[in-house]
């Protein structure tokens, strides 16, 4: 009589325990799951040499099926209730508990047991290294595309990569791919709240963005922590809340200050643009020199490394620069349009990836501004008609407050003739279709 080969794991010890068929399983698990088996997966799942666990879905449905954890389910079989081919053993060679009817005996079986499953659950991951890479790949297309991109082509693929950071998240993994995770989800919630904020919506944006700080706690990340506050200024300046801006500014010093990644210089250039919005001159210049000054000492981190969004290069700084300026009136317009000027000629000499259709429209609109102050209302229409031939899926709500402020600024010449009227035609008519996302 040929003797049937012990169990590899503890699924398969479970099915001969319960009588179960390979067939009866798979039908019981798809009417469960929703979703076909493969004879092929079973088996691989029967034979133990799974590299990782499976999807969150397929393992809810393993744990309702059999009522064990599922890192049990695949670890090794144990118990009493299979018969192991008979051996003969050795008087002086070591048993197992099970060997021994005492209640000694069961205390160290039950033990064993125990540091079994605890050693199955503490080695099982559901992140394998290509998993953590092709997650990080996507982040890190996201960062830059959103830079050059409309948000409608995006915002889909952004919401699956948070979803899948956070499902990842909700598994089991190691230590130091739990910290990464936790970055890189950070870094997808962080998009989602700047997308949250192009689309008018700062409620929502700040729920992402205390989601993202949330992620760089529990990484450990102060780059990440320092960026999130960057973050959070730069939503609540959009949103008027200028108070709360620098505030959140000044909360990100301390990790960016531990950091030196490029978010510190992020956070004072930030800094200047609330102080010269709140009519604080001196304050928003020596700023602007700490910015000047954070620049220098920069030590680029993983977030710097993923690019886009993520770091905070010179063309960026001067726009900025040139922003904080803007609010300066005629005393500070010729510096205003001195910087914006550079801030568009480093935009041109930049890289591809570290061009910003916003951040340039924002140069520009600072650069009209300057422009307006001093009267020169054809050298304004130059510097903002690329602004205002951008199509609505690009008007997100920086550009349309933006405008807002030409608008504003134009309002105060009195005698601009048909060149101003016809600006503020344009202005007003870009300012009245602002992004918004077909149904």
């Amino acid at each position: 009589m040929v003797e049937a080969a012990p169990p590899r794991t503890r699924l398969e010890q479970v099915l001969r325990q319960r009588h179960m068929t390979l067939d009866a399983f798979r039908k019981q698990y798809a009417e469960l799951a929703q979703a076909g088996l493969s004879e092929r997966q079973a088996y691989r799942w029967l034979d133990g040499g799974l590299k990782s666990l499976p999807y969150p879905h397929a393992q809810a449905t393993l744990e309702r099926l059999f009522g064990e954890p599922v890192a049990r389910l695949f670890g090794p079989p144990y118990g009493t209730g299979v018969v192991l081919p008979g051996r003969r053993f050795d008087a002086d060679a070591a048993q197992r508990g099970h060997a021994r009817d005492d209640w000694q005996g069961q205390v160290i079986a039950m033990s064993a047991e125990r540091a079994r499953d605890f050693l199955s659950r503490a080695e099982a991951t559901n992140v394998g290294a290509e998993t953590l890479d092709q997650l990080a790949d996507d982040v890190r297309r996201l960062t830059v595309a959103y830079q050059q991109e409309p948000l409608e082509r995006l915002l889909g693929d952004m919401g699956d990569t948070q979803d899948r950071a956070f499902g990842l998240l909700e598994g089991r993994q190691r230590p130091e791919q739990t910290r990464d995770l936790y970055l890189l989800a950070g870094v997808a919630s962080g998009l989602m709240a700047k997308a949250s904020h192009d689309l008018g919506a700062p409620h929502d944006a700040m729920t992402q963005a205390r989601a993202a700080y949330t992620c760089a706690d529990n990484a450990g990340h102060d780059g990440l922590r320092a960026w999130t506050r960057g973050l959070q200024s730069l939503i609540a300046y959009w949103s008027g809340r200028l108070d709360d801006s620098v505030r959140y500014a000044l909360r990100g010093s301390d990790a960016a200050t531990r950091s030196q990644n490029s978010a510190g210089v992020w956070l004072a250039a930030s800094e200047a643009r609330v102080y010269a919005a709140l009519g604080q001159v001196d304050e928003s210049n020596a700023a602007i020199e700490r910015a000047t000054e954070a620049r220098e000492h920069v030590r680029p981190d993983e977030l710097d490394d993923l690019g886009g969004l993520c770091t905070f290069k010179r063309p960026k700084q001067l726009y900025y620069a040139a922003d904080s300026l803007a609010w300066g009136g005629r005393e500070e317009a010729e510096h205003t349009e001195l910087l914006a000027i550079e801030a568009l000629d480093a935009y041109d000499h930049a890289p591809v990836e570290d061009r910003s259709f916003s951040d340039e429209a924002g140069t520009r609109c600072a650069l009209a501004v300057s422009r307006l102050v001093r009267g020169e209302v054809e050298g304004a229409v130059d510097a903002v008609t690329p602004v205002l031939e951008l199509p609505p899926a690009q008007r997100i709500h920086g550009i349309i407050v933006s405008v807002g402020r030409v608008q504003g600024q134009l309002a105060s010449i009195e005698s601009g003739g048909r060149t101003a009227n016809d600006l503020a035609e344009a202005a007003f008519s870009f300012t009245s279709q602002p992004l918004a996302l077909r149904r």
